[in-house]
């Protein structure tokens, strides 16, 4: 099962109990890093490429469902919110 990702215009929301903030999220990221390494051996990480990601699980931290995860319209959400 794949999870679509929030983006600038949608969020999740907890079907469920209307958890809006708190989701315990499992995801699989595939990367391509620059790393650059001092004389000492240390690294640092100077630059980052997403080469491939999947949400293998999203979960509500308040109820813990898994089942009523939803993605909404940002401002519908928000609106969920302001009615309480």
């Amino acid at each position: 099962m794949s999870i679509a990702l929030p983006d600038e215009t949608h969020r999740w929301r907890c079907a469920g109990c209307g958890n809006l903030p708190r989701f315990d999220v499992v995801r699989t990221r595939r990367t391509s890093e620059f790393w650059h390494l001092d004389l000492a051996g240390d690294h640092r990480v100077e630059q980052t490429e997403l080469l491939a990601e999947s949400v293998e699980s999203v979960s509500c931290r308040w109820c813990g469902r898994s089942d009523a995860i939803e993605l909404v319209p940002r401002n519908e959400a928000g609106e969920d919110v302001a009615a309480e």
